[in-house]
């Protein structure tokens, strides 16, 4: 294996993989040139990734792997799932859309993650994790009853094998005996240590075909002796588990293989190609490095997840810029509320799952790690876990991207709310987050925390108002949520102190001053920005809402009875989000005044930056200023 210690600036030379239009070619190259191959494949990943950015160690990890997979089965025939997707740039590398990849997470370029509609060989959209067994199996089942003997195979990491969807997904298809391969992906971030050689070796005996008839042949014979069947099946369990964590898949049905080096090549085609014409629910446990065959993400494999794009830059240098103070993104700004609340409350508890870096738990974890807990991908438990200790005097405090608490709804409503306990969720990633796209973006939490009954939810418009938030419902006596955008902010001074912003209450951020049709811009959370610049072109009224539960009905009734239109401004769906709060309001109290809903369309956003997204859905200050003249001219 070729390795690196830095990333190519410029195209590096890839002969053989050039000639790889599909991965049809592979499936005739001996080990030698399967190994060229993944060299190649890593130099070239390294490149593209340079240039466009994003998600980098994952990828790097499973080169040879992608390569005896797509060597092994007949893609796309054959039915291959990745897990979450950090990890699928290889297969896109190899499956017609290498030249595409230097635009990868850019607007108009390649998605981030597999996708139906880009390719016949991403054979499931993904994006959140854990996944990958449950449409595997359903790929499996379908091609069972069409009678169709295609294989299918799911590969899976060993965080979004935390969850408990994988594990449903894992019972279910040994119940049902399905001709499924699922490969663990297991990159040495959790579940076990290496077990070295005898375990690969142990793996080969155990997929290969000898190996395989002999147990199948000697099942039969022994089957005529009392006893003897049931005498050479626990022989072998206990073989297995004395050298593999084999017990557990071996009890849920499936015939597990591994642990194996995943990047021996020749010994993954080997047993891939003996496992693929395996019958019933088979289990490849793969040992990989993350970020293997570059060394600074080999030794920092957290840190190298992703990274941003290499800027080149051939000028000569200048004279070094005077430094300017930096701005804290949002997180930040939780992060050291939260440290901050936890000295003056010793009741507060934080829990994340799995997003101890992204939401900036980092400080916390440190300095409280007895008040600290990383549940993995497990945002259903996350959740659960909130109110059993609300339920016993706690106050704690659930980290989650908007997206992913998507996942523990239910939780939300049925353990949370229904009981009126006292949790408070901070809702990171907020809004049209970018390059990562559709199954990423916080497009629909304000639809959908709205409508839960005694659920406070609010939005800053900057890091000040973002941490008296937090402190506000912190203090609420209930559940309450604050939910903030990704990056950062206007750059406003933030308060040391943690004194509560009130909830409920609008701030009157301007107020018109012209005659004629008057205009009042309700604005909530980040579009306050665009609203001020808004405001100031057409001499209009701007109320920055703050809260979207409860709403502040005074503010909303003085502004319908002052002026002839009403414009809600949201980065959130319109459907069912703030706006339509402000409209249930208005019709319930009998106000009859012209109002238009601003926010995400009613479709799924692409990728791309989200200064680009906004402008795209008619957000940015030139968008919401031409639908105001629009429907004024209208009028």
């Amino acid at each position: 294996m070729k390795l690196f210690d830095d990333i190519p600036v410029e195209r590096p030379a890839t002969p053989l993989l050039d000639t790889l239009e599909t991965p049809a070619a592979l499936r005739a190259m001996d080990d030698a040139q399967l190994a060229q191959v993944a060299d190649e494949l890593r130099a070239y990943l390294l490149y593209s990734v340079g240039v466009s950015g994003g998600h980098f160690g994952a990828g790097l990890g499973v080169v040879e792997l992608t390569v005896a997979l797509h060597h092994a089965m007949e893609t796309p025939r054959d039915r291959l799932v990745w897990d979450v997707g950090h990890q699928a740039y290889p297969h896109k590398i190899l499956t017609g859309r290498r030249e595409g990849m230097t635009r990868i997470r850019q607007y108009g370029g390649l998605a981030a993650f597999p996708r139906r509609a880009e390719s016949p060989y991403d054979t499931f959209g993904v994006g959140h994790s854990s996944t990958s067994i449950s449409a595997a199996l359903g790929m499996a089942l379908a091609a069972r009853t069409q009678g169709e003997p295609r294989r299918v195979c799911a590969v899976i990491g060993d965080g979004a094998l935390t969850a408990g969807m994988a594990f449903e997904a894992l019972a279910h298809a040994g119940h049902v005996d399905a001709n499924l391969l699922v490969v663990l992906n297991d990159n040495e971030m959790s579940i076990s240590e290496n077990v070295g050689g005898i375990a690969s070796y142990l793996a080969r005996i155990l997929a290969s075909k000898p190996y395989t008839s002999m147990r199948e042949g000697g099942k039969k014979v022994l089957s005529h002796l009392p006893g003897a069947l049931e005498l050479a099946r626990r022989t072998e369990e206990h073989m297995k588990g004395m050298v593999s964590p084999a017990t557990l898949f071996e009890e849920m049905g499936f015939n597990y293989i591994g642990p194996i080096d995943g990047h021996d090549l020749p010994a993954l085609v080997h047993t891939l190609r003996n496992m693929c014409d395996m019958e019933g629910p088979q289990f490849l446990h793969v040992k990989t490095r993350k970020g293997r065959g570059f060394l600074p993400a080999e030794a920092d494999p957290i840190g190298y997840h992703a990274i941003t794009k290499l800027e080149k830059n051939d000028e000569p240098p200048l004279a070094p810029a005077p430094v300017a103070k930096k701005k804290k993104k949002y997180c930040n700004v939780f992060g050291d509320w939260l440290c901050d609340m936890a000295a003056a409350d010793e009741r507060l508890i934080g829990i994340t799952p799995a997003m101890r870096e992204g939401s900036d738990l980092i400080r916390f974890s440190q300095e409280y790690p007895g008040r600290y807990y990383d549940v993995a991908i497990a945002e259903q438990h996350a959740v659960t876990l909130a109110a059993g200790m609300a339920c016993e005097a706690m106050k704690p405090v659930v980290a989650i991207y908007s997206t992913f608490l998507q996942r523990g709804y239910d939780q939300l409503i049925h353990d949370v709310a229904v009981q009126e306990l006292d949790v408070t969720f901070a809702i990171d990633r907020a809004g049209l987050v970018g390059e990562d796209g559709p199954t990423h973006h916080g497009a629909l939490d304000l639809s959908f925390l709205r409508c839960v009954p005694g659920l406070v939810v609010l939005a800053p418009a900057d890091e000040a108002e973002c941490r008296a938030m937090l402190s506000a419902a912190y203090h609420h006596p209930g559940p309450a949520a604050v939910r903030y955008p990704r990056g950062t902010g206007p750059g406003v001074a933030i308060p040391d102190h943690l004194e509560p912003l009130a909830i409920g209450r609008a701030e009157t951020r301007r107020r018109a001053g012209g005659d004629g049709a008057r205009v009042a811009l309700l604005a909530f959370g980040s579009l306050n920005g665009p609203a001020a610049a808004v405001a100031e072109a057409l001499d209009a009224t701007h109320l920055n809402m703050r809260s979207i539960k409860p709403l502040d009905r005074e503010a909303l009734l003085a502004a319908a009875d002052e002026h002839d239109l009403l414009v809600t401004l949201e980065e959130n769906v319109v459907a069912g989000g703030a706006g339509s709060g402000v409209n249930e309001l208005l019709a319930a109290e009998g106000r009859r005044v012209s109002v238009l809903n601003l926010g995400l369309p009613d479709a799924f956003v692409e990728h791309g930056k989200p200064a680009e997204l906004l402008a795209e859905c008619g957000l940015d200050a030139d968008g919401i200023e031409a639908a105001i003249r629009a429907r004024l001219a209208a009028a």
